[in-house]
């Protein structure tokens, strides 16, 4: 299951030696929805390798304002605590996949 992230657990999550995978994302925002399987499919299907979740904009502003995220949803892709790739808007698993293969 993908993790809930907040600012209070992100800086911890981050920092650690797998690659992180951030959907940030919002319960009106029908892209989101769609897209929101495919991360939990993620979640579970690379456990122990990367670490998957999800941010909900409307909760952690600050998280969201800090890294720009403007439209939902939104993925970051993580790798030593910093941005290594973003996808913008919804998304096949094979893309999203295919950009978690390249950093693990």
């Amino acid at each position: 299951m993908a993790q809930q992230i907040t600012s209070d657990n992100f800086r911890e999550l981050v920092k650690s030696d797998k690659p992180l995978v951030v959907d940030f994302w919002a319960e009106w925002c029908g892209p989101c929805r769609m897209i929101g399987p495919i991360v939990e499919d993620l979640a579970q299907e690379y456990d122990g390798r990367a670490v998957v979740g999800k941010i909900n904009v409307d909760e952690e502003e600050e998280l969201t304002s800090e890294f720009e995220v403007r439209t939902v949803p939104t993925v970051l892709f993580f790798k030593n605590g910093e941005v290594v790739d973003r996808h913008v808007g919804a998304a096949s698993k094979s893309l999203l996949e295919d950009k978690l293969k390249k950093i693990l």
